[in-house]
């Protein structure tokens, strides 16, 4: 576990500020809203990515009245994490410039995390006519006197032209909402609606058993299942000291990279359909199903695997696992060219793609946009790199990384990324070492009290999984790094002053996936 750090809510915003300024710790990793009884409060897992070093910060504040300063003007992803806390805590983050719910509805009552809060309450009956979308936020406002005041913000006035971008948009990628301010063709600002799918998975977790919780990781990045669930049962399993043979971990890493290349082939895919290359969107298709029949023979699943297991994975791989891998990888090098001569060569591409939607490097760590998107702006973030697990110590890969951080240098980083996986399996393919497929465990698993905190290198950024036990059979909390989130937060900084047609292209290449923003 990183050094933990308790701050009381007062010096909070002081001492975050020295912990960025002298400590470097510019990334802020994960911003977990806490219910601790008595108290309600915020855990912060920081990161410099000058010295590398990792901090956890836990502050609480009172129950009645939880206030604790905002932290957004020192880290721009901590604005739509606390206004997630704010949503599902009730806490009031002084000085957030918009302290709107993210999730759910703006009228609902209650705070459905707190551990008190009642879900059948009556005031919350389910009905299509409060869908009204407010155009007001309000900013809380310290005093000197200790006194909060508070300040109207206007998000967008009468006189803007407002249009929505979904939420049933097929170039959102999922039911998501972009509200966008234009002059003529020109964007102004946008302001990101999310919470048309939450479905609680965090709270549905308290009250499930930890094998049961497995079933649900594979449906929050559905094109991550394999790395979703190798994060939580790594977790679990560091908190339990439970080690799994050379095979699991061999097996794991095989599965992760091919669904890598499974998932940035329907990236590729999805990008070229938004920019009306049909051609190639067929041609990013007819290879993934390629891996799909792979795992559909070892996992019985194609897109919702439950594939990895607390100890081990469910099954042995399949027979022709091997084979199948083998004949692919040469199939893959050897036309991926097409994908280049169709679509990344083209001049209509290009100009839709470069010097379009660029993400500077220091905001990207800024945001914590993970994966390719920080690696195309030349932020090298890749967990496999940071904090290797799986057997990714020994084999040798190069972490892609471009400077550009416009659209194209984030399709390219994933087309390279292709390549890279493929190098990964065949390192790995030869060499499966024989073992358990699977630890014994006990019927009734039961992880030690404290908190652990572990992270994968997902198709899109780093996945995290905070888990606080207090010993027993369900979480305490249970929170996931959403992979997504972070990236749909810089949309309005790339964005504006970009024409309308450029989101379609910013969104296509942010590669987001809006269950794993919801959750």
């Amino acid at each position: 576990m990183s050094q933990l750090i308790e701050i009381a809510p007062e010096a909070l915003h002081e001492e975050m500020w020295k912990l960025r300024k002298e400590k470097q710790m510019d990334f802020l990793e994960s911003l977990t809203g806490m219910d601790w009884g008595e108290t309600l409060g915020v855990i912060y897992h920081l990161e410099s990515t000058v010295t590398g070093e990792r901090m956890v910060v836990k502050t609480e504040t009172e129950r009645n009245s939880p206030e604790l300063p905002s932290v957004c003007d020192i880290w721009k992803a901590a604005e739509l994490n606390e206004r997630e806390a704010y949503d599902m805590f009730g806490i009031l983050f002084i000085n957030h410039p918009d302290l709107r719910r993210l999730f759910l509805r703006n009228d609902w009552v209650g705070h459905p995390l707190r551990k008190d809060d009642d879900p059948n309450d009556e005031r919350n009956p389910l009905r299509m006519c409060n869908e009204a979308t407010i155009d007001t936020t309000y900013e809380l406002e310290l005093n000197p006197d200790g006194t909060i005041e508070e300040h109207e913000n206007v998000i967008f006035d009468d006189r803007e032209y407002v249009v929505n971008i979904g939420p049933q948009h097929p170039a959102t990628h999922g039911v998501l909402r972009f509200r966008v301010s234009l002059e003529g063709e020109i964007i102004r600002k946008i302001d990101v609606n999310c919470g048309y799918i939450h479905r609680g998975i965090e709270k549905m977790s308290e009250s499930l058993t930890y094998p049961q919780i497995l079933g649900l990781t594979d449906r929050m990045d559905y094109l991550g299942a394999h790395q979703n669930r190798h994060a939580l049962c790594m977790c679990i399993e560091k908190a339990m000291g439970v080690e799994v043979s050379e095979r699991v971990k061999y097996i794991r890493t095989l599965m992760d990279e091919l669904q890598r290349i499974d998932s940035h082939l329907l990236f590729f895919s999805a990008l070229c359909m938004d920019l009306g290359g049909l051609t190639a969107f067929f041609y990013g298709f007819r290879d993934r199903e390629k891996i799909l029949d792979i795992f559909e023979e070892t996992c019985g699943g194609r897109l919702i695997m439950n594939y990895n297991t607390i100890g081990g994975v469910q099954a042995d791989i399949h027979p022709n696992f091997v084979k199948r891998v083998k004949e692919f990888i040469p199939y893959m090098r050897g036309i991926i060219h097409e994908y280049h001569d169709l679509f990344t060569g083209n001049i209509i591409a290009q100009q839709r793609l470069k010097g379009v939607g660029v993400l500077s490097r220091e905001d990207a760590i800024s945001f914590g946009a993970t994966g390719g998107t920080g690696r195309a702006s030349g932020w090298a973030c890749d967990v496999r790199k940071r904090m290797p697990y799986g057997v990714y110590d020994q084999v040798d890969f190069k972490e892609i990384l471009y400077t550009e951080g416009d659209c194209f240098a984030r399709y390219m980083v994933r087309m390279d990324e292709i390549m890279e996986s493929m190098k990964i399996i065949e390192q790995l393919i030869d060499n499966i070492p024989e073992g358990n497929y699977q630890e014994k465990m006990k019927p009734v698993i039961r992880v030690p009290e404290g908190s652990y905190y572990t992270a994968v290198e997902g198709s899109r950024g780093e996945f995290g999984v905070y888990l606080e036990s207090r010993g027993e059979k369900s979480p305490y909390r249970l929170k996931f790094r959403s992979t997504g989130l972070p990236l749909v937060s810089t949309v309005n900084t790339i964005a504006s002053g970009g024409k309308i047609a450029d989101l379609i292209a910013i969104g296509g290449t942010l590669d987001y996936v809006v269950p794993d923003i919801d959750r």
